[in-house]
């Protein structure tokens, strides 16, 4: 192994040890790999050997489930937890949860009223939409008084004449034999 390797392998060890020891729970092979290879540039067999050297030297552990193996950090390494500090992280997790629904809820209240004011026409727009109803509306009533003022309007006896289709005689002018 050249001096080259020898180091990257090393440094491989130190960057797998942190990652491991700030997550604080098991990670397989492939997981450290995906969520290291971005930022590190770290290829998967250099992460695997360096899981497994960092395993032999005891500074991980390491656990077979059937084919594959499940890495975690030493937690001999870290302090013992109280039942009382678990229960004032619960409490203080409760009071962020909460506090987090309520940000979110007023995030939404904002983001409908947001919502609402870009929605709304602003007074030039608004202004602009009256003087075209005022036209529009002109439009109507000129129409209007022009129908009204026809002369040749149609009585409703004459429209449902019409519908029904009913034809008299003395409408053609037609006259019957005498019998």
């Amino acid at each position: 192994m050249s001096k080259g390797r020898a180091e990257a392998v090393a440094e491989a060890c130190g960057i797998l040890l942190r990652y491991l020891q700030e997550q604080n729970r098991p990670y397989s092979a492939q997981d450290v790999f995906g969520n290291l290879q971005r930022e590190h540039g770290l290829g998967k067999a250099a992460v695997v050997k360096a899981l497994d050297q960092l395993a032999q030297q005891g500074k991980i552990k390491e656990k077979m489930y059937g084919k594959q193996k499940i890495y975690f950090a030493d937690q001999e390494q870290f302090d013992m937890v109280s039942d009382a500090d678990l229960q004032v992280l619960d409490a203080k997790i409760v009071a962020l949860t909460a506090k987090v629904q309520s940000l979110q809820q007023s995030c939404r209240h904002m983001e409908a009223e947001l919502k609402e004011l870009t929605s709304a026409l602003t007074t030039p727009e608004m202004q602009k939409e009256i003087q075209e109803l005022k036209k529009e509306c002109a439009g109507y009533t000129e129409r209007l008084k022009n129908i009204k003022a026809a002369t040749n309007h149609v009585t409703p006896e004459e429209k449902e004449q019409e519908e029904v289709g009913i034809e008299t005689d003395e409408d053609y002018n037609l006259k019957l034999p005498d019998p």
